[in-house]
C-alpha cells in the first residue's frame, strides 16, 4: 500500500496521527468499516497520518486469512493507510520492557484468582467484576500460574470526549486492578493499546463508543508510563436488528467485494454526513475528497442528549 496524505493544514496545529485497530477474528463487517472511515476522516481533515494496526494478541480468538482479508477491504474501500501496517504479535518485547518499568515502580504485582473465583465474590462493574484485589497485598505465588495485575492509584480520571464530552471515573472503584498479562502468558488490551498509542505518536483515538468506559482506565496507564495522552473521540456503534452492537461475535457478515461506493455513502450517512445519492456514482478518488472537506464530527449521531443513530439491517 502506498503512502498517502492529504495537503498539510494550513494553521499552525500540528498534523494529527490516528489510527485504525482491527483485531484478525474475522473479515471487515459495516461496523468495522465505520470506524475506519471515521479515524480516516478524521486524521486527514488536517492533513494528518492513519495507521493501520493489526491487533492479533489472541491466537486462539483468530480467524486464519481474516488480518489479509481485513486490509484488502480496506484497500478495496479505497482507505489508504501511511506506512507499514503494525503487528501487535510482533510487539511482545516492548510490552514486557514497560511491564519492568511498572514492576520496579512497585506498580504491579501477581494474581492467582481465576475468573470463577472473581465473579462468585466481586461486584458488578462498568467493565465485568470490579477484582476486590485479593491478591494485592499476598507474596508473590511460587510455582504456579498466574496473572500480572496493575495497583491502580485512588482518585478520579477524566476524560474530555470529543463527542460525548467529560466522562469522571473512579478507576480503582469502579474497575480494579486490571490485568496487564493473563495467566496463560498472553499480553492484554489494555496495556498493549497504550504501549502502541504512544509508540505509533498517535495523537487522536478515533473508535467505537463501546470503549468508551475502558478510556479513564488506558488514561491511568498512559500517565503512570509517562506517555502523552491523546485526544479520544468515539462515534456512536452500529448495532444490529436485535438492538446488540454489530461484531463478528454477534454474526455480522463481512463486506462484499462489489462496489465500495454504496457501502462508504451508507458509513458516512451513519456518522451523520448527509452524503448526496450522487456518491454513489462518483469516483472512489471523489468521494474521499468530498468526504474530508465535508467531514465534521460535531453531524455524528449518539450524544447523550441526541437522538440513538439507526440499526443497520444485517
Amino acid at each position: 500500500m502506498p503512502e498517502t496524505g492529504s495537503p498539510p493544514g494550513t494553521d499552525d496545529t500540528p498534523a494529527p496521527c490516528g489510527r485504525f485497530a482491527p483485531s484478525p477474528t474475522g473479515p471487515l463487517h459495516f461496523g468495522s468499516l465505520v470506524s475506519a472511515v471515521a479515524s480516516l476522516l478524521q486524521a486527514r481533515r488536517r492533513g494528518g497520518r492513519w495507521l493501520v494496526r493489526i491487533e492479533d494478541l489472541d491466537p486462539p480468538r483468530e480467524v486464519p486469512g481474516a488480518a489479509d482479508a481485513i486490509l484488502a477491504a480496506l484497500d478495496h474501500h479505497g482507505l489508504a493507510w501511511d506506512g507499514p501496517v503494525l503487528y501487535q504479535s510482533t510487539r511482545e518485547d516492548a510490552y514486557l520492557d514497560a511491564l519492568e518499568r511498572l514492576a520496579a515502580a512497585g506498580l504491579t504485582y501477581r494474581c492467582t484468582c481465576s475468573r470463577k473465583v472473581i465473579a462468585r465474590v466481586a461486584a458488578a462493574g462498568i467493565a465485568g467484576p470490579i477484582y476486590p484485589g485479593t491478591c494485592r497485598r499476598k507474596p508473590p505465588p511460587a510455582g504456579r500460574r498466574s496473572a500480572i495485575r496493575l495497583r491502580v492509584p485512588a482518585g478520579i480520571v477524566a476524560v474530555s470526549d470529543g463527542h460525548f464530552g467529560r466522562l469522571e471515573l473512579d478507576v480503582a472503584g469502579e474497575i480494579g486492578d486490571f490485568v496487564l498479562r493473563r495467566a496463560d502468558g498472553l499480553f492484554a488490551y489494555q496495556l498493549a493499546v497504550v504501549i502502541d498509542d504512544a509508540d505509533q505518536a498517535v495523537s487522536e483515538v478515533v473508535r467505537g463508543s463501546d470503549l468508551l468506559d475502558l478510556t479513564p482506565a488506558q488514561i491511568c496507564l498512559q500517565r503512570l508510563l509517562g506517555f502523552a495522552v491523546p485526544a479520544y473521540l468515539h462515534h456512536p456503534v452500529v448495532t444490529g436488528p436485535d438492538g446488540n452492537k454489530l461484531s463478528k461475535q454477534t454474526g455480522a457478515r463481512g463486506l462484499d467485494d462489489g462496489d465500495p461506493r454504496p457501502n462508504l455513502v451508507a458509513a458516512l450517512a451513519f456518522l451523520g454526513q448527509d452524503p448526496p445519492e450522487a456518491l454513489r456514482a462518483a469516483s472512489l478518488d471523489e468521494l474521499w475528497r468530498w468526504a474530508i472537506a465535508r467531514w465534521d464530527p460535531r453531524r455524528m449521531p449518539g450524544r447523550r442528549d441526541a437522538p440513538a443513530p439507526p440499526r443497520y439491517e444485517m
